[in-house]
């Protein structure tokens, strides 16, 4: 078939990677072109100007650099970006949500429903549109309405009450984008005192990065 949607995908699981493109491989009008493993390959894969994607579908939380800061990479010195891009996120705070559209996305799925909406998504946001998985749109549509989420979960209680005082101290500086040496500083501890702060705080957390930290704290009202 001509005029395929070319699709490229940045996430840092390969098995995910590999689950999407298996999706992909039987729609006759689409062509996966190429995947990334972090945010700087992402931005590299663009660069070129041999690679040509119609639809980026892109994790928001990777290493390197993280999909926020490939969005951000996009916006500056463009009119426009190289394609529609649709997040891929477990993550489904309403902040996060707000922060790409207004960065620029065109979609945003949720993991855990990606394989159900991820076609769909591609041919709406390749032709135009924007795209929003069932749950990522209840979620804008509480956000307009005011509505309230339901209340915390008894997990995520749990993995609040595990951090000590300290660990908390250096989750907000982190939140404010301080690096380990400035935290350090600031609470008169070792930079490597610190940095197994971060590493307990990324674990117990269950989370990737800082932007994972930043997002968890900001959802349940730690900083």
């Amino acid at each position: 078939m001509e005029n395929k949607i070319k699709v490229h995908i940045a996430d840092d699981h390969k098995i995910l990677i590999d689950g999407i493109e298996a999706v992909l491989s039987v729609e006759d009008d689409m062509e996966i072109v190429g995947h990334s493993l972090n945010g700087a390959e992402v931005i590299q894969w663009f660069k070129s100007k041999t690679n040509k994607a119609d639809v980026l579908i892109m994790d928001i939380n990777m290493p390197e650099k993280d999909g926020i800061a490939v969005l951000k990479a996009f916006k500056k010195g463009r009119k426009k970006f190289p394609c529609p891009i649709i997040i891929l996120s477990s993550y489904d705070y309403i902040k996060l949500i707000r922060e790409v559209l207004k960065l620029g996305a065109s979609g945003y799925l949720a993991k855990k429903c990606a394989g159900d909406n991820i076609v769909e998504a591609i041919r709406r946001v390749a032709a135009g549109d924007q795209y929003f998985s069932p749950t990522i749109n209840e979620k804008i549509v509480q956000s307009f309405s005011g509505l309230k989420n339901a209340s915390e979960k008894p997990l995520e209680g749990m993995l609040i009450s595990a951090l000590t005082d300290r660990e908390k101290q250096v989750l907000k500086f982190i939140c404010q984008e301080y690096n380990s040496k400035e935290i350090a500083e600031q609470l008169c501890l070792s930079p490597n005192t610190v940095e197994t702060h971060r590493k307990n705080l990324l674990k117990k957390l269950q989370v990737k990065s800082s932007i994972g930290l930043a997002l968890f704290a900001a959802q349940h009202k730690i900083i």
